[in-house]
């Protein structure tokens, strides 16, 4: 007969709780992940991106929103005993003030001969980049340049390049049998020559970025459609229309939206350009006056700032209008040329 007994077994009211008490410890630490998680996956991002929102609201909603009071008003620093409220009377004046046509007319001038042919030899230099070349890195740092220096001092050299007596533009122009020492062109005489030194400065600045922008989208379409139009006898100019534009639409977009709201708002060259700066009249006859100009000119020299706030909303509401009007032209010619 075996003398072997059982192991005892404990008793239940004595394992129980603890059994109970662990279990209840790993479902609370499990239900404090589980809103962790929720936590960092619902609300997480939203707060990685308040700030902006919060700086948004603080510098760009709210000045845009008091600006369009301001233009309501009569607010002028010089008078503080006008009646508060102008009502719309700010933006009727506009279509009476020919100083505002005259920089409306100034400003589109400048807009064409700078954004048009600015867009057209970024896409010419950014085609250049994209073959094969020696020092590749070298000629792409080279052409971001001028977009790196600083505005006011490349203004400041235009501005004696472009000189009547001294300028080095009229020692060109001589050579090419254009003006010369007897009769050199005077860059801040007339609306027509003041508007090409201008865009001028534009150019010279900005070719470079935007070729960056096009080359960068560029390396994104494939070698085989080059190779494929060079088999059926497309030339680099015909590849360059018929494949590259078509292929980097979007990027062609964003490029003249971006000049539209740049050409229209232009302010520091024009202002630098003129040899009295301070008076922000663009020329002795407001040959080159922008629109900028002129806000700035009637805000703080004039001292009426609900005319100057109006002023600025009608500016913004003219940039919508192009920037859709050019987004729309772009969008059509680049798609028919697919």
């Amino acid at each position: 007969m075996s003398t072997t007994r059982a192991a005892p077994t404990p008793p239940a009211h004595r394992s129980a709780p603890r059994r109970a008490g662990g279990s209840g410890a790993d479902e609370r630490r499990l239900n404090w992940r589980n809103r962790l998680y929720r936590f960092d996956m619902r609300y997480m991002p939203y707060l990685m991106i308040a700030p902006f929102f919060l700086l948004f609201a603080v510098f760009g909603l709210f000045p845009l929103l008091f600006n369009a009071v301001v233009s309501l008003r009569n607010y002028r620093l010089d008078d503080p005993t006008l009646p508060y409220w102008a009502g719309f009377a700010n933006f009727t004046k506009l279509f009476g003030d020919e100083y505002f046509w005259n920089a409306l007319y100034n400003t589109f001038g400048i807009f064409l001969l700078s954004s048009v042919p600015q867009l057209l030899l970024a896409l010419v230099v950014a085609s250049l980049l994209n073959r094969k070349l020696r020092a590749q890195t070298w000629w792409r740092v080279g052409v971001l340049l001028p977009y790196i220096t600083p505005i006011v001092a490349s203004t400041m050299v235009f501005s004696v390049f472009f000189s009547r007596e001294f300028g080095m533009a009229n020692w060109v122009l001589g050579l090419l049998g254009i003006g010369g020492p007897d009769d050199p062109i005077d860059w801040r005489a007339d609306k027509l020559h003041s508007w090409i030194a201008i865009a001028t400065m534009v150019n010279w600045k900005w070719i470079g970025y935007n070729a960056l922008l096009y080359l960068a989208a560029m390396q994104s379409i494939p070698r085989d459609v080059y190779e494929a139009a060079a088999i059926d006898g497309a030339g680099p100019w015909k590849q360059l229309w018929r494949i590259t534009v078509p292929m980097i639409q979007p990027v062609v977009v964003f490029t003249v939206i971006l000049s539209t709201i740049g050409g229209l708002q232009l302010f520091t060259e024009p202002m630098l350009f003129d040899q009295n700066a301070q008076n922000a009249t663009g020329g002795p006859n407001r040959e080159w006056q922008t629109i900028a100009q002129l806000i700035y000119k009637v805000g703080w020299k004039d001292l009426n700032l609900g005319y100057a706030a109006a002023m600025s909303w009608a500016l913004f509401l003219i940039i919508l209008i192009v920037a859709g009007i050019n987004f729309w032209a772009t969008n059509r010619l680049s798609g028919g040329r697919r």
